[in-house]
This record gives C-alpha cells, structure tokens and sequence, in this order.
C-alpha cells in the first residue's frame, strides 16, 4: 500500500512528489467541456488574445486544483485514506498556461484523533503546485479521514 496510516504522519512532514505534469490544450479544453463550463477564459484563445491580460487561454483552475491534490494521493492517501473531509483556504497566486509543467509539494500542518471515529484521524495537508519557473501557482490545505495502522 502506497499511502501511510494516521500514526506515520508528522507535523511539518513534506514530500515532494515525483510526478510532474505537463498541461496540454486537450486537457484544459476536455475538464473544461466535461464540467460545463463555458468560461471564454478556457475555451476562447481570440478573446484572452485581445481582451485579457493573459495574452491566451488559461487552464481551468478546477483542473489545477484537481491534478495538485491528484499528485499527491500515491505519496500520501493511496489506500489508507477512508474520506476527503473538505479543501479549504484554495488560491491561485499564478495562472498556468497550456505547455506549462506542474511539480506539487505536499506539507502535514495538522494532524489529530477523530472525535467520532476511534479507528480513524485527521490529517491536514498543505498541497502545493508550482510551474516550471518554481512559481507559485496553487495552493490549498486538504483534510483527510485517515486509517489507522492495524492490529
């Protein structure tokens, strides 16, 4: 099993994820249709040519944010994870652009027991994306429902 049980995480525990991934038009054009959104940001290059400061289409922050938490799952949550409990405090300092290479860090701030559930806890994750330049492009804090080691 991949992801690590409740007692193997420690606050301020980081691991940098091995996978990196490059966004292609295909993707952001294909998230974009497949949640309905028709935001001319992701879908129209003539506009975001002529009309925004971006010079092009940005891809769907939503895709950002699915692909950082994604990378994150095989070091962390694979198989250990019983539920995502919630995503808060989600930015996007920078937008990526098709072509731009995403590597994501994930960082333990929080870790305790459940409440309601003895045989789980609580960890809080800080997942971080970066572009191909090392800049800043998402940033969220995951909490997720965790096992704990067997007996």
């Amino acid at each position: 099993m991949a992801g690590l049980y409740f007692e193997e995480f420690q606050i301020g525990q980081v691991f940098k994820h091995a996978i990196h991934r490059t966004l292609t038009e295909t993707d952001n054009v294909l998230f974009t249709a497949m949640t309905h959104n028709p935001a001319r940001l992701h879908l129209d290059e003539e506009y975001c040519k002529n009309e925004t400061e971006f010079g092009q289409r940005i891809v769907n922050s939503a895709f950002t944010l699915a692909l950082m938490v994604g990378i994150s799952v095989h070091d962390t949550t694979l198989g250990t994870t019983v539920a995502n409990l919630g995503w808060d405090e989600v930015r996007f300092p920078a937008p990526l652009f098709h072509g731009d290479t995403i590597r994501v860090e994930s960082e333990v701030v929080d870790i305790r027991e459940s409440k309601s559930r003895p045989n789980n806890g609580v960890v809080i994750f800080e997942h971080r994306a970066y572009n191909q330049h090392g800049k800043l492009v998402a940033i969220c804090k995951r909490s997720g429902l965790m096992l704990r080691k067997p007996k």
